[in-house]
Formats: structure tokens, sequence, C-alpha cells
């Protein structure tokens, strides 16, 4: 029927670009569009930046302070300690050398706050991936498989939904009073997967009724390539907004508890232990002109949720369907004009 110069075939190459395309560089391009994904994009950037630069200096890498005084900046990231600077309650933009100030020990808070930042990743990451691999897990077995499993998996969704997030946290935290950032993150965010589940399950229900979807039943498509193919693709604009949600509940979750005395800590590790030391130690709301004690740390959590805030926003036009639809037309129609010059496939 067909003559076999209209065959043509697609090579592993091509299936890939096209993957990497749909999943990656139009969603990309989608969200760039927006002022807000690139202001929050660049404050996220900024927030790894300082991790990766404390964690390197951690290690013996003093590359940045060279940097630093190469473009004539006087102030030097280094261990916060006692008697670090030589005067005490240093007020920011006193001195360039610490402009941020010190506390009552003489620890630069700059230098705190950059110093906390890579244990704060850390806990970002370990909460982010946690959250998003159990709920879509659960979320798409439930949905696609339905029957028992889906009544089994969306008990237990609904009954980690109805556990109080807090008191189990603090209970946790007591029963295994730890310190390793990544194990912190997963206790923080020990029930936000359910809710995440819930909305999973609600798209795969739908996505699952779909022709292709049909279609790739109808061909012999087994579950796994059926969900890996034609199911999470469609659900990776969703997962990323909510690892920026997960993200942002984590930050406020250990800066809370820290500042409540709640986690253990050693030194100044986190912004709210910085915090809990302003406020119960050196009389930040007491004692006149001390408020900055608690502005500086508090300043970081503002900056780095306020930049998650405007991404997830700014990617959740991924969701909008005319400005996909007109994505993909650009796409379809460079193609097409890329055809017509160079003639039909053959």
């Amino acid at each position: 029927m067909f003559d076999d110069t209209e065959v043509t075939e697609v090579t592993r190459t091509q299936q890939f670009a096209e993957v990497v395309d749909e999943s990656i560089v139009q969603p990309t391009k989608i969200a760039w569009s927006d002022w807000r994904t690139k202001i929050g994009m660049i404050i996220i950037s900024l927030f790894f930046l300082m991790g990766a630069v404390t964690s390197l200096h951690r290690h013996g890498y003093e590359w940045f302070n060279g940097a630093l005084a190469a473009v004539g900046i006087p102030w030097q990231l280094g261990e916060p300690r006692a008697q670090q600077a030589p005067e005490r309650f240093l007020r920011p933009f006193e001195s360039w050398e610490y402009p941020l100030g010190t506390d009552m020990m003489g620890r630069d808070l700059l230098s705190g706050i950059f110093w906390a930042t890579p244990q704060m990743i850390q806990m970002v990451i370990a909460a982010g991936v946690f959250v998003t691999v159990v709920a879509t897990v659960i979320g798409t077995t439930a949905g696609y498989k339905r029957g028992n499993t889906e009544t089994v998996l969306m008990t237990l969704t609904d009954i980690a939904m109805t556990i109080p997030g807090l008191p189990l946290v603090i209970v946790i935290v007591a029963l295994i009073d730890t310190t390793n950032p990544f194990l912190l993150g997963i206790i923080l965010s020990i029930n936000a997967w359910a809710g995440l589940a819930r909305s999973i399950h609600s798209q795969v229900l739908s996505l699952r009724e779909h022709s292709y979807v049909e279609a790739s039943r109808t061909m012999g498509v087994g579950t796994s390539g059926i969900l890996r193919k034609d199911i999470l693709p469609n659900l990776m604009p969703y997962i990323m907004i909510n690892f920026t949600f997960a993200a942002r509940g984590v930050i406020y979750a250990s800066v809370a508890l820290y500042f409540l005395g709640v986690l253990s800590y050693d030194g100044i590790g986190n912004w709210g232990v910085m915090m809990n030391m302003a406020y119960a130690v050196m009389g930040a709301f007491e004692v006149p002109g001390r408020m900055y004690l608690l502005l500086v740390p508090m300043a970081p959590v503002v900056i780095v949720s306020f930049g998650f805030i405007l991404f997830s926003q700014g990617t959740d036009r991924l969701f909008n369907p005319r400005v996909r639809t007109r994505h993909e037309g650009t796409t379809m129609s460079e193609a097409e004009d890329e055809n017509t010059i160079q003639g039909p496939v053959k």
C-alpha cells in the first residue's frame, strides 16, 4: 500500500534528541520567557554558588579569597570563630572587612551566612528528592494500576496527610538526635510527599485515558514502558515545580526548628541558629542597635525563599496550554520550513 520511499526510519539518536527537546529544551524556553523565572533562577544559582564556594574553602581551596583580594574587596571568607574580628558588635557597613557586622564573640556574620549554606543546600536536595521520588512512585503507580493497588496506596497517602507534620517531626527528632543534613532534610519533609502524591494520582488518572497511551497499550508496550515514555514526561514540569515547593518548605522548617532550639547544632551552622542566638543570648530586641543580629541571618531566608517562589510561579507557565501550543507551533513551523527548504525526506 505504501511506497518504501515514504517510510522514515527514526534512529536512537533522533529519539533521544526528541525526548531532550520535549522534556528539557521546550520547557526551559517556555520558563525562561518569563521574568520571574529568570530572577528566580539567578537567586537560586547564587545560593548554590555560595554553597559550592564555601565547601571548596572548607576543603582547602581558598581561591575565592584570592579572587576577592585581586579585585580589591577587603572581606575574606573564613570559619566563624570567636575573636575572628578585633571588635565585637560591629554594625553592618561600619567596616568593609566585616560588611554585615560581627556578633558578641567577634564572629563575622557574612562568613556565618556563607558557612551555613552548604548544610542548607544538602537539606534542600535531600527533602526535594525524597518528596518528589516518593510522591511520583506512589501517585503514578496508584493512578495507572488502579484496583487494589490504588486503594492501598491512596489509603496510605490519606493516612500520611492526616498526621500533623510539625509534631511528628519534633517526635522523630527527639528519638533520632542527628546533625546529618541529608537525614534532617528527609525528617523535615517526612509527610510532605502525601499531598503531591494525591495531585500526581489525579494527573495520571487523566493521562492514562489519552489516545496515545491507549495506542501504546494496544501495541503491547509494557506498564513500565508506558509510565516511562508516555506518563512521566507529561508530569515532569509539575514535579519540577513541586520540587521547588519542597525546597522552600524545608528551609522554613529548618530555620524555625533551629530558632526554637528543637534541633541540635554545633557552632552557627544554620541561619536559624544565628537568629536563635541573636534573640536569646545577644538581646537583639532588648538592647538598642542590635536588631541587625536578627535581620542579617533573616535576609538570606527571605531572599532564597523569594527566589524559589518566583521560579515556581514562572515555571507555572508550563501548564498554560496556550503558551505550550504557541511554542510547539513555533517549533513545528520551523521544522516545516526546514523541510520545505531541504525537500521531503526520502
